[in-house]
Parts: structure tokens; sequence; C-alpha cells
């Protein structure tokens, strides 16, 4: 692990819900085939130079997340740091030997069985990843013959309950007015519920970027509930840190489809084209006039057209029957569930040493105890520059960063430290008339005395 930037434990918790978000929407009997799949792959782990996870450690993340939430991903530090982790080259040896005569037995079963026939001590603790990290550097964590992965098997399927699972797609639309009166490429950002085919929200925005995307995806969240899968292409904006850390607060598998294998995301494609043939064209140009002129027009077709016209589909009904039927399990973000708060992105920044930090072209003021310290700032983009920025320090809230105003820092009176020196802005000097606290003036002798 780097010791001179190490990754933040928020960082480490969300590389482990990437690597169980495909698991979460799984049967409990493929779970283990599956986990033996990831365990295969190369992963960037963050902080280290190894490339594999163990299927065991996996599952054991999984089961955290399941109880305990986003939360219980993040790294809580080790109780052995000081203790010794490496195998012997004896237990090595003995678990080796096991495995090749047993290869069907998982990492539990081996270390079960090592102890049980006296090959490695009771007394030696045999953590399991570390096992695991020893038999797959050997080749002996393949999988057993003959159940390898699938080749692919590409079929048509519907889910059955409405927010199991939601497509997400980008239409590039018509040039709209911006508010300088600027003609701008627009683009559509929606969302298409898939076993009901419901809009939960659809938008015209000026960019695709994650801080366009993210507004429509929480305006969904509060129309039509929390989705347990949310299926995307590849683009650089659902690949965002910022989108599949919301999604794992939310308890949302984020999805990303294989590349070249668009097929996965047919009903939101098939809606985009409806959009394209039977909504583009009613445009005027006081339609075009604004964003919120071409939104308002496109809610009003989706609710009063799209969500009320028989779908084949679905044999017949209208989505808005359909849902009906089908939305009973919606989950709905609870009173004790913020979406201001999971919705507002993070940027990681150093604080220098006049305890500022510089972000998106400006300069805030944090608190004097984070100099040196590395700070997220958590922000939303639609807000102004002058509001505070919340700041977290090692996962704890550590105050706000306000806008700095370097004149009114002129005129701040610094007190003393602690070793005799004074704290002064750029500038300021032993003659500066505010540079110190004025004296008390001297008490004049009584002559009396």
């Amino acid at each position: 692990m780097s010791r001179k930037n190490p990754p933040e434990p928020n960082e480490i918790a969300l590389f482990r819900y990437r690597v169980i978000a495909t698991l979460l929407p799984a049967p409990r009997g493929q779970v283990a085939s599956k986990a033996r799949e990831l365990s295969e792959r190369a992963w960037d782990i963050p902080g280290s130079d190894r490339t594999r996870v163990a299927s065991e450690t996996i599952r054991s993340w999984l089961l955290n997340y399941r109880t305990g939430g986003f939360d219980a991903l993040v790294p809580k530090g080790r109780s052995d740091r000081h203790g010794q982790r490496r195998l012997s080259p004896e237990t090595v040896e003995s678990l080796a030997g096991l495995k090749r005569d047993k290869p069907h037995l998982s990492v539990r079963g081996l270390v079960k069985e090592a102890h049980d026939r006296g090959l490695v001590p009771k007394s030696v603790h045999l953590p399991r990843s570390t096992v695991a990290r020893m038999l797959k550097s050997l080749g002996l964590m393949g999988p057993p013959p003959g159940d390898g992965g699938g080749s692919g098997d590409p079929r048509r399927f519907a889910y059955e309950q409405a927010g199991e699972m939601w497509q997400s797609d980008v239409l590039h639309g018509p040039r709209v007015r911006d508010h300088r009166g600027h003609a701008r490429k627009a683009y559509l950002i929606a969302f298409l519920d898939d076993a009901t085919r419901v809009v939960p929200h659809a938008a015209f925005a000026f960019s695709e970027t994650v801080a366009a995307f993210l507004p429509v995806f929480r305006l969904a969240v509060e129309k039509r509930g929390l989705a347990r899968r949310l299926y995307v292409d590849n683009g650089a904006n659902y690949r965002s840190r910022a989108l599949e850390l919301i999604c794992a607060r939310l308890g949302i598998a984020l999805i990303h489809a294989k590349p070249y294998s668009p097929a996965g995301k047919g009903k939101i494609e098939r809606w985009l084209r409806t959009v394209r043939q039977q909504f583009l064209p009613t445009l005027d140009k006081a339609d075009l006039g604004s964003l919120d002129a071409i939104n308002g027009k496109l809610h009003a077709w989706i609710e009063g057209e799209y969500h009320r016209n028989p779908h084949q589909g679905l044999g017949g009904r209208t989505p808005l029957d359909q849902w009906a039927l089908c939305s009973a399990e919606v989950r709905y973000a609870g009173p004790g569930m913020d979406l201001d708060e999971l919705f507002l992105l993070e940027k990681r920044r150093k604080v220098r040493k006049d305890r500022t930090v510089h972000f998106r072209t400006r300069v805030y003021e944090v608190d004097a105890w984070l100099i040196g310290e590395f700070v997220i700032l958590r922000y939303d983009p639609a807000a102004p520059p002058t509001r505070p920025l919340a700041v977290f320090h090692q996962d704890k809230p550590a105050g706000i960063a306000t806008l700095i105003d370097i004149h009114a820092n002129a005129r701040i009176r610094r007190r003393p430290a602690s070793d005799g020196l004074s704290f002064r802005n750029a500038g300021s000097g032993p003659d500066h008339p505010e540079s110190s606290e004025p004296s008390e003036p001297s008490e004049k002798p009584d002559p009396e005395k």
C-alpha cells in the first residue's frame, strides 16, 4: 500500500462494492460460482500492487454489504497489524499438498481439514484470504472442471416486478437556446423501468456529464422509488466514481453493458427511437427556446400520451396499468434517507499551508487543523460558488469550506501562537497596523506615593 498517498477508506469501500455489484441481484445458489469467476479477473485494487481478489473474500464482502450496507464495506483497520501474516514454507507445502489431493475443497474446508488432520497446528492462525492468495499463486484456485463460466447466451428477457431493473441511456437531441440566447446541442437523459416500460424520469440537458446525469437520476428516484439494478453502457458519466458511490449507498446494483453488446439495452433504445419519431417532430421554435420549454413539453408527452398508450410488449396494457399491477414491492426513500446529502458530488483535495484548497478555479478556506491533510469536498454542481462546501476528513465531518475573502483576512487580528510566533497573511509584517493585539495603556504613577 502506498505510504505517500494512501487511498481513502471510502475509495476502498467503493472498490469492494464494484466487485460485488453483479452478485447483488444473483440468486444465492449462483453466488459461489459467480464469485469464483470474479476472482479470476484482474482488478485495479486501490493502494495495492495485487490484482486478484479471492472468492472467499468477495463472498465475505457480499455478506457484510447485505447485513450492514455500504458502511460495512469501509475498512475498519486490522487487529493483527503487528502480527505475522505470512505462511511458513512448511505450512504452504502442507496446504498445497492437501489441495492437490482434494481439489474440490473450499478454502474454509481446506483450513479445517489441515487443522483436524494435524498437518498444521491449531495454534497457527490461517487467514482464509491469505490461504486463498497462496493457492492462487500456485495455480490451485481454478474452478472445478465443468464448472466454468457461460459462453455467452443472448436471450430475450423481462423482469416481472417494477423496480427490479432500470435502463438508462442518452439521446443526442436538437439545438436549444441557453440563458444567453445561444443555440446549443441538447442531450436527453432518460430512465426506463424494464418490467412496466414506465419512464421514471427523463430530461434534456446541455451535456451528458455526470453533473447533468445525477439530477435526472435523483428525480427518477423521488418519483418512482429505488431500483434494485441500474443497467447502463460504458460512457464516462456511467463510469464515474460519484455514480458508483450513490448507487452503493442506495443499495442499487450498477451494471455496465459489455462493450459492443448493445442488445441488453434494447428497451431503452426502442423508447429513444420512439422519442425521435413521435416527439421530436412535434417541436416548434418556441419549444426550442429554453431547456424549461422543451422539458415541459417532454413531460407532458410522457405523462399524457406515452404512459397512457397500449404497449405491445405488455400484452396490450399501458405502462401505467402495468405499473399498478406489479409495483407493490417498489422500495422508496424513507424519512431517514437524505437525498440532498446522497446526491452531492465529491472531490479530493490537499489543504495547503495557508489553510486553503483550490476547487473549480476558486480558492476556499478550511479549518487550520486540516493543513497538510487530504480532505473530501462535497458539493452540488448546480449551487452558486458562494455556497459553503461540506468538508470530510477520514470519512468524518470536518467543518465547511468557504470562499476566501483576502481583504477580510487582512483586517483579522491574529492571536500569538503558543511558540511566540504570530500567524499573518501574506503581505503583513511587523509594521502592519493590525498584525498584533494592541497593548494595554501603561498605568501612570501615583504622585501621592
